[in-house]
């Protein structure tokens, strides 16, 4: 028998006969008992080539995306990564293990607040919904995480003919986005009660945080061993260089990974507008390099932060002396993701004055740390008044608010 349990073709017919087990509705425990009698240890490309196998023999995708929770618990444990390769620091797939690292402690954190909601007194409920409600806010970011598998990952895949779990996982990524979406939105409702939120437990709240885990589950013992083996290098820088565009989640990476021969190579979508024949950035009143460019927007002594029209973190200033903490895990996301639940009308309500033309400037200054903080919102609008975005501006005037008298004479202050 142990020639036919190391057989690769005898290993993915019985995994394809347990698999539309559970599609014929075999009670999922029995099947996890068959598997873990019949099979030990699976290798993750078999797990990948069968759902391949059946979604061509005619399963419908969308059956096997129904199935795919439940085929991921019956295969929990039984899924060999023995052969999968080394993953370099930095690496695209390294980072999303990261993020997901990251992401599992917000999940674990917001069941943490979920399953003590019953000890919470009635006056302090919406304290705890404030808190939910930014635990939701934080895992909303992997929209981020599911957009670079699905636009820089998948069409690799894709190229290869795999297919089938790229389109499965895709479905389940709709299908997170939505249930976390209808969360946030019950915990924004003004009237929300505690009883209100208790009853929607069972119904939206736990499945999507299970739901999270087992998607990171999926990801890294079929997905990332089976792409890590698929892809070549130049595949990867590809992924690499175009992942700032879309944003990280919850991480931000501590190192580049610059793997040897591709460090100057350009990527695939490199064509830059606005750049004059030196390569330079050409605006109406002058030019930079990118280089002199990123070393003035980060010597200004202000915080800048740049909000897009379609109110995504675009870009913010590095300065050696920030006011606000940033990292680039913010990039891509939704700005009203980005402040505490309690000020998010404010931040809504400044975008809406800004995007019908009603207010261009909103100013706010704060006492932080023994510190005077001027906070102001300016809208962006090109010449024909169309709005472009909204900048951020945040700088210490404490120092400012202390000059008396004149300096003429040459000092440096140190």
């Amino acid at each position: 028998m142990s020639e036919l349990i190391n057989n690769s073709d005898y290993r993915k017919e019985k995994l394809k006969e347990l698999i539309l087990k559970l599609h014929m509705g075999h009670n999922p425990q029995q099947v996890k008992q068959e598997l873990r009698e019949s099979l030990s240890n699976i290798p993750y490309g078999e797990v990948v080539e069968v759902e391949q196998e059946l979604i061509a023999e005619g399963l419908p995708e969308e059956e096997v995306l129904q199935l795919c929770d439940i085929h991921g618990e019956v295969l929990d444990g039984s899924i060999d990564q023995s052969g999968a390769m080394e993953i370099p620091q930095g690496h695209p797939v390294d980072v999303f293990i990261h993020e997901n690292k990251a992401l599992l402690e917000v999940v674990n954190k917001t069941y943490d607040l979920l399953n003590s909601l019953n000890l919470v007194p009635d006056s302090d409920f919406k304290q705890r919904a404030l808190a939910l409600q930014g635990c939701f806010n934080e895992l909303m970011d992997v929209d981020k995480h599911y957009q670079r598998k699905e636009y820089l990952v998948f069409p690799y895949l894709e190229k290869r003919e795999i297919t089938g779990p790229p389109k499965v996982m895709w479905g389940k990524h709709d299908e997170i986005r939505d249930h976390l979406k209808g969360c946030i939105e019950i915990l924004r409702e003004e009237a929300l009660s505690k009883n209100d939120l208790q009853e929607s437990l069972d119904l939206v709240f736990l499945p999507v945080l299970k739901e999270l885990t087992e998607m990171v589950k999926k990801e890294e013992d079929i997905l990332f061993p089976m792409a890590m083996d698929t892809l070549t290098v130049e595949d990867w820088w590809n992924i690499h260089q175009q992942t700032i565009e879309i944003g990280f989640t919850l991480y931000d990476p501590q190192s580049d990974w610059k793997p040897e021969g591709f460090e100057n190579m350009n990527t695939e979508n490199n064509t830059a507008q606005g750049l004059n024949n030196s390569g330079n950035i050409q605006l109406p009143s002058g030019s930079f390099t990118p280089q002199e460019l990123m070393a003035i927007m980060n010597t200004i002594p202000v915080d800048m932060t740049f909000v897009d029209r379609n109110d995504k973190v675009k870009y913010f200033t590095q300065g050696s002396e920030r006011i606000f903490t940033r990292s680039r895990s913010i990039i891509n996301r939704d700005v009203r993701l980005c402040h505490p639940p309690g000020s998010v009308h404010i931040v809504e309500k400044i975008l809406e004055d800004f995007k019908s033309g009603k207010e261009n400037r909103a100013s706010f200054w704060i006492q932080m740390r023994g510190k005077f903080i001027l906070i102001e919102y300016f809208a962006l609008r090109a010449e024909n008044g169309e709005y472009l975005g909204t900048l951020e501006v945040s700088q210490d005037l404490s120092n400012a608010r202390a000059l008396e008298g004149e300096r003429r004479i040459l000092s440096y202050d140190n």
